[in-house]
């Protein structure tokens, strides 16, 4: 991810919370096949589950959970790679990425640069958007006759449903009186055919990047005027992101005086 140091954004708390509040991931890797089966480079969507030893932590990276379908010619390359070495214990020897994406994003017109535009013209269109992209160390877990990837499976398959269902769908019980489905609700026969057909995932994120392009490079005239011209739009999308170029910019300035007065 290239990163200019006005749009990177280290605080590891962010980047979990954007794992976590859209988890859908793009898993990428490059693993070269023996028999040339596979391509090198693959991605697949999954949606993964996040894991701390401690929530108040302001620098743990966790750890990912997820699974694929076996049929997946990704998931055929990660196990061809691994019955070729069995002392790798199920660990691909490549690093592996995984992309989160903010869903909101935009495109930028220099319509609203109502600082520089009007001043010289020398302005340019671009897009606003935000990430968290994550590299690791990745164990996968295929051998459906393994007690180790049984109990994987059944804990991922269960726990993703939970977090869907509660903080995707706002299926909590209760007050609410949305009850959440549960796994516990299908057949017991139906799941175990149905975890034979998939792999576990499971990555040790030895780092964490985030990006959040979001004007906050402009001068303070033309960052209100994309705020504004967001806000006039008046889509449920171009109101969230001038609330989140908002929240930059304001970041930006306590940063700045945080730096000052240091």
């Amino acid at each position: 991810m290239y990163l200019r140091a006005v749009h990177a954004d280290a605080d590891v708390r962010t980047l979990r919370d954007i794992i976590r509040q859209y988890p859908l991931g793009i898993l990428t890797t490059a693993i070269p096949s023996p028999t040339k089966s596979y391509p090198l480079i693959q991605c697949t969507h999954i949606p993964f589950l996040l894991d701390l030893e401690d929530e108040m932590s302001e620098t743990e990276l966790g750890v990912l959970r997820g699974h694929m379908a076996r049929s997946n010619p990704h998931a055929k390359a990660f196990i061809e790679a691994l019955e070729a070495n069995p002392a790798a214990g199920g660990v691909l020897e490549q690093e592996v990425m995984v992309l989160f994406n903010v869903p909101v994003h935009h495109y930028v017109t220099p319509k609203f640069y109502v600082e520089t535009k009007p001043k010289d013209g020398k302005v340019v269109p671009t897009w606003d958007y935000a990430a968290s992209q994550v590299y690791g160390t990745a164990k996968i877990f295929f051998d459906s006759k393994s007690e180790e990837t049984g109990s994987f499976l059944a804990k991922q398959i269960s726990e993703l449903s939970d977090h869907a269902e509660a903080n995707i769908m706002g299926h909590k019980g209760g007050e609410t009186g949305k009850e959440p489905w549960k796994v516990s609700e299908a057949p017991d026969s139906y799941i175990n055919l149905l975890k034979k057909a998939i792999i576990g995932i499971e990555i040790k994120v030895d780092r964490l990047e985030g990006k959040f392009k979001m004007s906050q490079e402009l001068p303070e005239g033309d960052v209100q005027g994309v705020v504004d011209g967001f806000e006039k739009m008046g889509t449920e999308t171009t109101k969230q992101i001038a609330g989140i170029i908002t929240e930059r910019r304001e970041l930006k300035k306590a940063k700045a005086a945080a730096k000052a007065s240091a």
